[in-house]
């Protein structure tokens, strides 16, 4: 019997990072059985991994746990690394493991340009696909069927879980964002759901609770139920895979929704869709201030508007049609 060909797949965050690496093992287990694939990230990552049947074994990073679980990784005989995260750390285990790697384009000088001087050299292509340019060495294509997320049945939100006023049907919109200039103010996004008129699933971590209570008490218990922080990240994947249709930030959610195939109404702030982090494969339409100077500003984010106008949400426009909901009882 022939030993399988054994990948060790590097990714350490974050959330929306590692669901859009998910169509690269998806592809590779389809298209090559005989692999045996592993991949390495950090433990609090493990809930968006252990379910994917495409994985056959996670390595999880810890505090104080690098020189070992190196030492274990060695003993593994690995035969290539594909390496979708591409720093320090991942250097460090390509050169202790000493078999070949293949890494992604992160294009970091290309989005300094784009921050620092908004010169565009970035190339029109998504992270998903420069992720999967690290296959092509073994003739491995794109399926076309997207990002992938599995919800265990521990997790699964059941609809009549939810209050009367939601349970027939509900917009999902994630609140949250890394940093601050990833999140439109609370005033504004209280706007944005009266624009969408009908029964909404706030959703985010606990630090998005009092944001999501200003929008509640602007609109009351029949149109806004705030599930800030009352679900896990899977429970809350959970309510999007229900949802007629998704309003995000720029967060792990978004792309969430865009495994379940959800439309999805992107917003963005500080961040761009040009740095190739847009929805993949799903239909999505972009709210964003298109001509500032300013923007953007950061590849990541900031704790505050550099500028203090924090023009790049407040000038945002809500005149945008939206699909046609249905009425409820």
């Amino acid at each position: 019997m022939n030993k399988p060909v054994k990948f060790l797949v590097l990714r350490f965050s974050s959330i929306g990072d590692i669901v859009l690496t998910t169509p690269v093992v998806r592809c590779l287990k389809k298209q090559m059985p005989e692999a045996e694939i592993h991949y390495f990230t950090k433990s609090k990552f493990e809930f968006l991994l252990r379910d994917n049947p495409y994985i056959d074994k996670v390595w999880l990073l810890e505090k104080g746990n690098a020189s070992e679980i190196l030492s274990l990784l060695k003993k593994e005989k690995f035969d290539y690394i594909i390496d979708l995260h591409r720093n320090i750390r991942t250097l460090r285990i390509k050169w202790t493991l000493g078999v070949p790697a293949f890494s992604f384009e992160k294009l970091n000088a290309q989005k300094w340009l784009m921050t620092q001087f908004k010169i565009n050299y970035l190339p029109d292509t998504h992270i998903v696909d420069r992720c999967l340019d690290t296959l092509k060495t073994f003739n491995i294509k794109n399926d076309g069927e997207g990002l992938d997320y599995f919800i265990p049945y521990k997790d699964q939100v059941e609809l009549e879980w939810l209050p009367e006023t939601h349970r027939e049907s509900y917009v999902a919109y994630a609140i949250g964002g890394q940093h601050f200039t990833k999140k439109m103010p609370a005033s504004r996004m209280i706007e944005l759901c009266r624009k969408i008129n009908h029964p909404v699933i706030l959703l985010g971590g606990p630090e998005d609770f009092e944001a999501g209570e200003a929008i509640r008490l602007a609109l009351g218990d029949a149109q806004i139920l705030n599930a800030c922080g009352k679900y896990n990240f899977n429970q809350s994947a959970s309510l999007i895979q229900k949802a007629l249709i998704v309003f995000s930030h720029d967060t792990g959610l978004m792309h969430v929704a865009a495994a379940f195939r959800k439309k999805v109404y992107a917003i963005w702030g500080n961040t761009i869709p040009e740095f190739g982090m847009y929805p993949y494969r799903t239909s999505f339409e972009k709210l964003e201030v298109k001509g500032l100077d300013c923007r953007p500003c950061s590849k990541i984010g900031h704790s505050k508007c550099p500028k203090g106008h924090f023009r790049c949400m407040n000038d945002i426009s809500f005149d945008f049609p939206i699909p046609e909901l249905p009425q409820q009882n």
